[in-house]
């Protein structure tokens, strides 16, 4: 009798409990990863019984739904907001930033998204997210800028913007190579319009690639000589155009 009257306690506070539910399951992911949001992890951090999360959510996947929903909702809120760069191409650029900074900002999440994309596809807020994204690629049509169709823009954008968080998110944090979000933004660029940027130095860096894809035929250098050497080629084929 106690635990039905504690459930309907919680039932009829309705709104409230499932904000806080949510709230705890989303601090959960951020801290520990989507493994770490256990119904009875959920359930203890949000001060209710386990019964009551599958009432309002039907199961786990439904929680997690609602948590991608919640996060989401406002990131793309702020997102729309945003007032547009008024050149396409640099809007898209500063949105692919936005972009890859909420990703690193948000591992856990991120990575709840991309092991169960079904979740993140039902989502009203991902789906608000791409019509912002379309708006973007769109533009750049408009302006006569966009080289494939619209479609094949967005395919490209979204599997390279995934692609390069991803990756970003494998590195330890401390020796993250940041450098590669811009270089696989500039690689998207090129692949969806006819203006990518000439990078400074292009020559210099290709030499320098070059010359480090050869360095197993060197003999002439020590092993301390090949190994200092290697990594200053490294230095300069990935250095930023300046």
């Amino acid at each position: 009798m106690e635990d039905r009257e504690k459930f309907a306690a919680e039932d009829a506070e309705g709104p409230d409990v499932r904000t806080r539910i949510i709230a705890a399951a989303a601090e959960l992911i951020s801290s520990g990863g989507p493994d770490a949001a256990t119904t009875r992890a959920v359930a203890a951090a949000s001060g209710v019984q386990a019964p009551t999360i599958y009432r309002l959510f039907g199961d786990k996947r439904g929680l997690l739904a609602a948590v991608i929903e919640h996060v989401l909702k406002s990131y793309v809120s702020k997102k729309s907001a945003r007032t547009p760069h008024p050149d396409p191409l640099q809007d898209f650029r500063d949105g692919w930033d936005t972009h890859v900074a909420f990703g690193l900002s948000h591992p856990g999440l991120f990575a709840l998204m991309s092991s169960d994309p079904h979740l993140a596809w039902q989502s009203p807020a991902v789906s608000d997210g791409n019509d912002v994204l379309r708006r973007r690629i769109r533009n750049i049509a408009r302006a006569g800028r966009l080289r494939v169709s619209e479609e094949r823009a967005l395919g490209i954008v979204s599997a390279m913007g995934t692609g390069a968080v991803l990756t970003l998110l494998r590195q330890p944090e401390r020796q993250r190579d940041l450098g590669l979000a811009d270089a696989a933004r500039e690689a998207v660029v090129a692949a969806i319009t006819s203006e990518a940027a000439t990078p400074a130095n292009a020559d210099v860096r290709a030499v320098a690639a070059a010359l480090r894809a050869s360095m197993d035929r060197l003999t002439v250098l020590t092993k301390g000589e090949s190994a200092l050497l290697s990594e200053l080629l490294d230095r300069i084929a990935d250095a930023e155009p300046g």
